[in-house]
């Protein structure tokens, strides 16, 4: 998209990506009028502060990244990220997210610390807990660590509700957990790219999928 739209009508980035493209100017400022089924969306995805008045997104899904587990395999219910970003209780069998953005959020929860920050104490603490974890990691998964985990490559992953419930039907030993500290809310939103060419028919698209 940087070096133009090559035929893309609809979208679906992440919250952090849609913050950069709509800087890039490459998305398409939304006429409302042309989606009535934003009224069905519940308030507090409808002023995000990616995208405030929703004007170049609309909310696709929203996700929370979690904690999955092999039940039979961990002494009780994770509920905490000290069980795979500050322990070695499970050394070798723990998969994090190679999302380093996430992961630095996630860390910084964990020790009570802002998620969103620039400042260089926090980002030196968070860092050393990860340095000081890595030895413990199986694995920093590209978004398949709902995978991993079902085919018994680890036991405690850090992953996504959605990816994590898909497996749980597959498997009863699997669980998922948001930890006490709290996790980490995503929305994938649907977009229109600046040069599509059939933007009517992403309208539509966009209303019905809402």
């Amino acid at each position: 998209l940087r070096d133009g739209n090559p035929g893309y009508d609809v979208i679906v980035p992440s919250n952090d990506c849609l913050e950069r493209l709509h800087a890039a100017g490459a998305l398409t400022e939304l006429d409302h009028a042309k989606i009535p089924n934003l009224a069905n969306i519940e308030p507090r995805f409808a002023n995000p502060p990616f995208d405030p008045g929703r004007k170049v997104s609309v909310p696709y899904t929203w996700i929370v990244t979690g904690i999955g587990y092999r039940k039979s395999k961990v002494d009780g219910v994770p509920d905490s990220w000290k069980w795979v970003l500050d322990s070695d209780r499970y050394k070798g069998r723990i998969g994090l997210l190679a999302e380093a953005s996430e992961l630095f959020e996630i860390g910084a929860k964990y020790l009570g610390l802002p998620a969103n920050t620039d400042d260089p104490a926090t980002i030196a603490r968070v860092e050393a807990m990860l340095l000081k974890q890595k030895p413990s990691i199986q694995v920093f998964h590209d978004d398949n660590g709902q995978d991993l985990l079902l085919g018994g490559d680890i036991d405690l992953v850090i992953k996504y509700n959605g990816d994590i419930a898909q497996v749980m039907r597959d498997d009863p030993d699997i669980g998922f957990v948001v930890p006490r500290e709290g996790g980490i809310i995503a929305s994938d939103s649907l977009c229109i790219p600046k040069g599509a060419r059939h933007p009517d028919l992403a309208y539509a698209f966009i209303d019905f999928a809402l």
